[in-house]
């Protein structure tokens, strides 16, 4: 038995070094150019079972007899029961428009793994990473340097100016949740966020094979610690009914960054787009440590169920995003907002001979006004999510549980104003959750 217990921690422990490894070499993940401000686009601390109801999560405690890790508030750990594994991955479909020219690309990544166990009848802890936000873009804008040609008459050349990102953070995190009396429970994470944000600008002349194209990169490596916390209140309200509400929160974080700037010179072939081997470094300059202030977040949840049938919810969300500063610099972002709803049902959970009654299906609503605001107009974003819980069969001698949690969601980013930037996209998400009893001491008689 102690066996098994070893080849299960192992199983895990080496799931974790390869999602580590993956999530510190990963690069572009995502090709939106949103993603250019503060951090990139956040993903938020949501697995697959959740964004299929909208993001809802906030008050969820346990929708069925199921053990679901809630990261999105870790006062949700003290309702965990048995060891609890979660681990996906997701997909995306983005199409970009913008007037008469438009894009279409797709980016796959490995997104979370997560582990938590009960320690006592009425506490668990979880540990896991997942991604916290995502740079990815890649996009030129034309234009022209007015100068003076060799016998004193002005000229102009055609140029491209060129700006593309990429990286972005990931979150490491180890929290605990406990249960005070039959309705409380509260809970807390300690973070950390490490990555790169690279971003390039770049000058490159179409009509002159050969001028020099020039790039700038500024990158910023960033580490550090940061909190977040919870607590949750559930109000009998039937037999089987329970009203709960619940509040998480991360505080203000100032978290170490080094700034780096790189000048380079390259050859541009107009006639084949291709980006010849860089000719010099102009200059490299390390401007030492810095910090990374991430602002105040705060989340709100109600939810309804019953008890093994469903549940339904809302949640609203706010973070004071105008004080975000990157190396002492605010970054002129604004205060952002938004809300979900959305619910689950399961017809039958201790259906025998139909499988789709034990099938949790879910669906939901979100929009949020972004920390983006261009030209006076605030950038949305708004999305459809739907989604399915699979149970999968486990063997007649096996204490474990499995399920696949399938989630699409279809949804446009943009400001909504006629001629500008408009980003449709659609996420694939995959999560398997397994729930087993690793820990447990037998007698001998």
């Amino acid at each position: 038995m102690h066996l098994n217990m070893y080849k299960k921690i192992n199983y895990i422990t080496a799931v974790l070094v390869l999602l580590v490894s993956i999530s510190v070499n990963a690069q572009i993940t995502t090709q939106s150019p949103y993603s250019r401000y503060g951090v990139g686009n956040i993903k938020g601390s949501i697995l697959p079972q959740f964004r299929a109801m909208g993001g809802v999560s906030t008050a969820i405690n346990k929708a069925t007899g199921y053990n679901y890790i809630n990261m999105q508030n870790p006062a949700s750990y003290a309702s965990i029961t048995l060891t609890t594994v979660d681990v996906g991955m997701s997909g995306t479909f983005t199409s970009l428009s913008k007037g008469s020219a438009s894009d279409k690309s797709f980016n796959s990544t490995l997104s979370h793994v997560a582990l938590a166990f009960p320690v006592t009848r009425h506490s668990a802890m979880s540990f896991g990473i997942l991604p916290y936000s995502e740079l990815g873009y890649n996009y030129s804008e034309k234009g022209t340097i007015n100068s003076t040609s060799g016998n004193g008459n002005p000229a102009s050349q055609n140029v491209s100016n060129v700006y593309s990102g990429e990286g972005g953070l990931t979150k490491a995190y180890i929290g605990y949740g406990y249960q005070f009396g039959d309705h409380l429970r509260l809970g807390g994470n300690i973070e950390y966020l490490f990555g790169n944000m690279i971003e390039n600008k770049g000058v490159q002349f179409d009509e002159d094979a050969a001028a020099y194209a020039t790039r700038l990169q500024n990158k910023n490596s960033v580490g550090g610690i940061a909190f977040s916390y919870g607590a949750q209140y559930d109000i009998r309200v039937g037999p089987k009914m329970t009203l709960n509400f619940g509040y998480s929160g991360s505080s203000p974080s100032t978290i170490n960054s080094e700034r780096t700037f790189l000048a380079t010179k390259y050859l541009y072939d107009g006639t084949t787009g291709e980006d010849n081997v860089t000719v010099e470094t102009i200059d490299s300059i390390s401007s030492g440590k810095s910090n990374l202030k991430l602002p105040l977040i705060h989340n709100f949840g109600i939810a309804l169920q019953k008890d093994n049938k469903w549940v339904i919810g809302a949640d609203f969300r706010m973070g004071n995003w105008s004080t975000f500063v990157i190396n002492g610099a605010n970054q002129g972002l604004q205060n952002s907002w938004g809300g979900s709803l959305g619910g689950q049902i399961t017809p039958d959970i201790t259906s025998v001979n139909n499988y789709f009654k034990r099938v949790d299906y879910r669906l939901g609503l979100t929009y949020d006004k972004t920390y983006i605001k261009i030209s006076d107009d605030d950038v949305k974003q708004m999305a459809v999510t739907f989604g399915l819980g699979l149970p999968l069969a486990s063997s007649m001698t096996s204490r474990a549980f499995y399920k696949l949690n399938l989630t699409g969601e279809v949804g446009r980013r943009g400001t909504m104003v006629s001629g500008d930037l408009k980003e449709s996209y659609v996420n694939i998400h995959i999560g398997f959750t397994l729930n087993d009893k690793w820990f447990t001491r037998y007698k001998i008689n």
